[in-house]
């Protein structure tokens, strides 16, 4: 059952349950750390999802649920972010994050939800538009970098510290191949989630060593509203839509294995790689093919 603007439900200790063990790396001060009990399933700890409400997000969200993760749903649609949780004992946040100060309310409620500390964040919030950029509206530019850059930045700030504390924890950023190859007619879009791309290399290497993973997972076309929302349905035959829970299942490993970057489907990483060994020759065929 969801649960909205609710705590997380704690998770009981004795003495039997804990142990002080040293987190963070040689030196580090003990720490009070639960053990579970034989034949326990342990929940892996607080997760926050936001786009929640569809889509990718929807689908990661339901495939954390069933990897034993307590779950913070964000989303813009109330009634369908309590869909999504319907099953769950996710605590929910409805709110749009390109509004000021949402993602800073978030990470609040978040982490008064967890205890003090979020394990995991997937930054799935996402718009697209397409067009010629010649005739996007100007404020069309502000809201995809406000929606699908800006608040995974603040949300990260936020919720670093204490991973980086604890010496665990994984920040999931949702790209797309756009971002890694860039697109005709989503030229804001491609910027967009390039940002992204940099961002997570960046902190990757910022945080080596500290026990805190960043992944990024990279998707081509998946099949959710995105498309009828971004003003231009998807017309091409190649690459065909794959069904959002794909996307999901690429989270769950590159939590559970702890993967850098995994591509949606796994083919695309040849594209990519052709850019970065020949990157004047793909662009001449990119302009000419699209």
């Amino acid at each position: 059952m969801a649960h909205a603007y609710s705590r997380a439900p704690s998770y009981a200790r004795d003495a039997s349950s804990v142990a002080e063990v040293p987190v963070g790396g040689p030196g580090a001060e003990p720490r009070m750390v639960r053990r579970p009990a034989a034949g326990e399933r342990v929940c892996p700890g607080t997760a926050l999802v936001t786009g929640a409400s569809s889509g990718i997000g929807a689908a990661v969200a339901r495939r954390l649920a069933a990897d034993g993760w307590h779950l913070v749903l964000n989303g813009r649609d109330p009634q369908r972010l309590a869909q999504v949780a319907d099953a769950t004992s996710a605590a929910l946040f409805p709110a749009d994050l390109s509004r000021p100060g949402a993602e800073g309310r978030l990470a609040d409620f978040a982490l008064d939800a967890a205890g003090g500390r979020v394990d995991l964040l997937v930054a799935g919030a996402g718009v697209g538009w397409a067009g010629d950029f010649a005739t996007m509206p100007p404020g069309s530019i502000d809201t995809l970098f406000d929606v699908d850059v800006l608040p995974a930045m603040h949300l990260v700030r936020r919720l670093l510290p204490g991973m980086v504390e604890a010496g665990a924890g994984r920040v999931v950023l949702i790209g797309s191949v756009a971002g890694m190859l860039a697109v005709r007619q989503e030229a804001v879009y491609s910027a967009a989630k390039a940002a992204l791309a940099a961002f997570a290399d960046a902190l990757r290497y910022e945080l080596y060593g500290t026990g805190v993973g960043v992944s990024h997972v990279v998707p081509a076309v998946v099949d959710t509203p995105f498309f009828d929302r971004r003003g231009m349905p998807y017309v091409r035959s190649h690459p065909r839509p794959v069904p959002a829970e794909k996307v999901a299942e690429a989270v769950s490993a590159a939590v559970t294995r702890g993967r850098d970057e995994i591509y949606v489907p796994g083919w695309l990483r040849l594209p990519v790689r052709i850019r970065g060994a020949a990157p004047a020759v793909y662009r001449r065929l990119a302009a000419r093919f699209g």
